[in-house]
């Protein structure tokens, strides 16, 4: 296999750091959330030899799925930070924003990309990237968002979760939801997705699917529309719920396979003509004077800074 180019869901990676990692700047300020992003960052490198580097942020959100369903993603959980912080837990938003801010100025002094596009969700833009731009290319998602297991195919396409430390292979997906990587996106539209506040159809699961539709257990990609059309046959001969759930509630699967499936049709024109600009055209500019002065200024010293540049400095070499 090639030098796979890593593509990181900046945000989901951010945020596993910023919520578990305790370490503090000089002015006592948490700055966990930079620290583990750098570390991690680090040991990803380490571990699989990327070519390449780019470094995908949210850009606010799309504005495409909440026109379709104004209900998306509403009522998220507030994130809560580390245990250490006991009750002198500092301004979240506030720091969290301060954190992130910090990250993507780091990096401009680093050997590396990032791309942000206004009103689009990082899914989006990294599936443009996988389908797209990089098709010829290794890929390996940084991510422990399952919105992604839908593009992998264990070949050019893979997913690293860091929460799990391991890829997450076909194989993986199979075994533990009964349904191969192709159809997991069709699954997942009848099931729903309590964490983007996306409900489902009842009594709808993936071990139960796999059983009443077995079609979906095959090699064969089978569509929202299939399962619906299989449904309506096999409610006329079986009194199994699951049937008669379904066809009452065919809209609600529709619907979400226009919010789940990732490919072009949440993005417009513009966005996509961004999205290539800032890949193509983007280049790295190294400056370990800078980079070195930031984390001084900003008291970050709760890791080894001169191994982390090296490493960062050895791609494309």
């Amino acid at each position: 296999m090639s030098k796979p180019i890593l593509i990181v869901d900046a945000l989901n990676f951010f945020m596993r750091h910023f919520s578990a990692n305790p370490s503090v700047n000089d002015n006592g300020d948490h700055i966990g959330g930079v620290v583990g992003f750098l570390k991690g960052l680090q040991l990803l490198i380490d571990k699989l030899g990327p070519q390449d580097i780019i470094v995908v942020w949210e850009g606010g959100g799309s504005v495409r799925r909440r026109n379709i369903y104004p209900e998306y993603k509403n009522g998220r959980r507030p994130i809560k930070l580390n245990r250490f912080y006991e009750g002198d837990i500092p301004d979240t938003i506030q720091n969290r924003n301060y954190q992130i801010n910090l990250i993507v100025n780091l990096l401009k002094f680093c050997n590396l990309k990032q791309v942000y596009v206004s009103d689009c969700e990082a899914d989006d833009v990294i599936a443009y990237m996988a389908k797209y731009l990089y098709k010829n290319e290794n890929m390996v998602i940084i991510s422990s968002d399952k919105d992604y297991y839908q593009l992998i195919d264990g070949k050019k396409i893979m997913q690293w979760s860091p929460g799990q430390k391991a890829f997450v292979t076909p194989e993986k997906i199979l075994k533990k939801f009964f349904i191969p990587a192709h159809n997991f996106c069709v699954v997942r539209c009848f099931c729903g997705d309590g964490s983007d506040g996306l409900p489902g159809i009842k009594g709808a699961g993936f071990r139960t699917l796999a059983k009443r539709f077995p079609e979906l257990t095959s090699e064969k990609f089978v569509s929202v529309e299939e399962i619906i059309n299989l449904s309506l046959v096999r409610s006329r001969k079986s009194k199994v719920k699951i049937f008669q759930n379904i066809l009452d509630n065919a809209e609600i699967a529709k619907r979400n396979w226009k919010l789940m499936y990732l490919d072009v049709a949440n993005l417009s024109g513009n966005q996509i003509q961004k999205i290539s600009y800032q890949v193509n055209t983007s280049k790295a500019s190294p400056n370990k004077i800078r980079f070195m002065k930031l984390l001084i200024r900003e008291g970050v010293k709760s890791f080894d800074s001169d191994t982390f540049y090296m490493t960062v400095s050895s791609l494309r070499k």
